[in-house]
């Protein structure tokens, strides 16, 4: 049986930035990190922490991209990133996904399904008189990609909100350093609840798109800042362990580092333990064709370790997370009018063969 080989990769650069003060400088970088791009090989790649450059008299760009991806496939992808309302890129943390097929649609959505929630902090000092919206500050991005099968996928990049604590007024020495702990326990609710509100709009997004096909190909991707079975991921999941509802059971949504030993299974160094926040989930239709998955994770740095000697390095504190999938050369029709998943090749709608 002839198949399709696609890869898909989530790969969180740090700060890509070409800024002149910062150090290491991109040029120290990309020695270190197009090596990485290449090794993946990926199909699909979604990127995070992509920042613009704003050129004099002139649109912001993404020129720090675009140097890291000379010489590599990747230069030729076709390209979808979050904009602002304008149709700039954002000064900093865009998300990006490169394709090496077609892109059909591309959408983001921030506060489109999930509304700012209000909250009035409860240790802020001076006192807050009423509550304020709580935004998160990063969209979903969302495109359609045309597989070779002619099947489409609708790739997810997301970044959430990370675990570091929200400001609160009144209760900090430094930037990286509190007053109170609990201050510090505030700041990280309200963290807290911005992840767990894209979470939120994210599953709602998946949602949206089941129910437009009950057997849509979904691969959500990107840097979770939480592990597996942490709360964001598990409303993004929908396991039916959660709902208690059978009928959900094709709506759940499948990591696919669990086939990867629990001891190489990281993505993140952070005081000295090895966490798996950068994720690749896809819809019970795609794990279907699934054959593996890796983290690349051989040359990870801790720089989480608070007293320790600051030192900058050029990779990533993140490594990147590759999935890989098999998809017959036909188009699959789904049906799920019976117990049994059925499958319908090519043209001839008479040849049938199932998947139990």
């Amino acid at each position: 049986r002839m198949t399709i080989k696609v890869s898909i990769a989530t790969f969180n650069l740090m700060s890509l930035d070409d800024r002149p003060d910062r150090s290491p400088s991109l040029d120290e970088r990309i020695p270190v990190l197009r090596p990485q791009l290449i090794r993946l090989d990926a199909d699909i790649l979604c990127l995070q922490e992509i920042c613009a450059q704003h050129e004099r008299n002139g649109r912001p760009r993404l020129e720090a991209l675009d140097r890291l991806l000379e010489g590599t496939p990747y230069e030729s992808f076709n390209r979808a990133s979050t904009v602002d309302r304008d149709g700039n890129y954002l000064s900093h943390h865009n998300l990006v996904i490169l394709s090496r097929f077609d892109i059909m649609e591309q959408h983001q959505y921030q506060h489109e399904y999930a509304p700012s929630p209000s909250y009035k902090k409860v240790t802020a000092l001076p006192e807050e008189l009423e509550a304020r919206e709580i935004s998160w500050e990063r969209p979903i991005l969302h495109a359609k990609v045309r597989l070779p099968n002619g099947a489409v996928l609708d790739v997810i990049n997301l970044h959430l909100k990370s675990r570091r604590p929200t400001n609160i007024q009144g209760h900090k020495l430094s930037e990286r350093t509190w007053k109170t702990a609990f201050g510090w326990a505030e700041g990280v609710f309200i963290s807290s609840m911005k992840r767990i509100g894209q979470a939120l709009e994210t599953r709602i997004l998946i949602d949206n798109l089941f129910d437009d096909n009950r057997c849509a190909l979904i691969a959500v991707c990107g840097d979770f800042n939480e592990e597996f079975d942490e709360v964001s991921i598990e409303a993004i999941r929908g396991d039916v362990e959660n709902t208690g509802n059978m009928d959900l059971a094709m709506r759940v949504m499948v990591p696919t580092e669990r086939n990867i030993p629990e001891p190489a299974r990281y993505s993140l160094l952070h005081n000295g333990k090895g966490k798996m926040l950068d994720h690749i989930l896809v819809s019970r239709t795609m794990l279907a064709f699934f054959k593996g998955s890796e983290v690349h994770n051989e040359l990870l740095h801790d720089e989480s370790i608070v007293f320790a000697p600051k030192i900058f390095y050029p990779e990533s504190d993140h490594a990147p997370v590759i999935a890989r999938f098999e998809l017959p050369e036909s188009d699959i029709r789904w049906s799920t009018t019976t117990s049994v998943l059925r499958r319908e090749r090519g043209r001839d709608k008479s040849h049938r063969s199932r998947y139990k």
